[in-house]
């Protein structure tokens, strides 16, 4: 499996998205100040069961540092792999903000 995956982030839509193939994954998001609220995540069975959740997941995590904004999880499936990851992108959470 490869780790270095390329993401695109489809402002119009405003969507970090991940094609493998003739599926897309996606992960919608909503800009407010200097935040990203993540609130829906949609992968295709075929992706999922390929392994490709966490890789996407990071990759996006890793976009959301390199911009220097913080991070909302709201959805179900980014909270989850927030927890599992706590140490390595905590910093990402504002202030006050536990998961």
């Amino acid at each position: 499996m490869i780790e270095d995956v390329d993401i695109t982030d489809n402002e119009f839509l405003r969507q970090f998205e991940l094609e493998v193939g003739d599926n897309m994954a996606r992960i919608e998001y909503a800009l407010q100040d200097r935040k990203i609220f993540l609130t829906k995540y949609d992968m295709p069975d075929d992706m999922e069961e390929q392994g490709f959740r966490d890789i996407f997941i990071k990759a996006v995590f890793e976009e959301v540092k390199k911009r220097g904004i913080s991070l909302m999880p709201t959805c179900p499936e980014i909270v989850g792999f927030l927890r599992k990851n706590r140490r390595k992108y905590k910093e990402l959470l504002p202030v006050g903000i536990n998961i």
